[in-house]
């Protein structure tokens, strides 16, 4: 975790499959969809059945649709988003 003037940590959150739904404007099998395809990110499991995305990476992710990136730089953003989490 990072710590911003010794106060406060930046908390990256978790978001459920609806706040992904909403914040991407995908229904589930579109999503779903995406990630075989390699453009999007991979849920993370959070316990039992569970699985939700890092907020970081479902921004990224729309920051980079909303610049025009073609999908074949957003397979290599989605690589390297997958990649960064073993580093936490």
């Amino acid at each position: 975790m990072v710590m911003t003037s010794n106060i406060l940590p930046i908390i990256n959150p978790l978001y459920r499959r609806p706040i992904v739904e909403q914040a991407t404007g995908d229904s589930k099998s579109t999503l779903y969809r995406k990630i075989n395809q390699g453009l999007f990110t991979k849920p993370v499991k959070i316990g039992g059945e569970r699985v939700a995305w890092p907020a970081n990476e479902v921004q990224a992710i729309n920051k980079a649709r909303i610049a025009g990136k073609s999908d074949e730089e957003i397979k290599a953003l989605v690589i390297d988003l997958e990649a960064a989490r073993k580093d936490c």
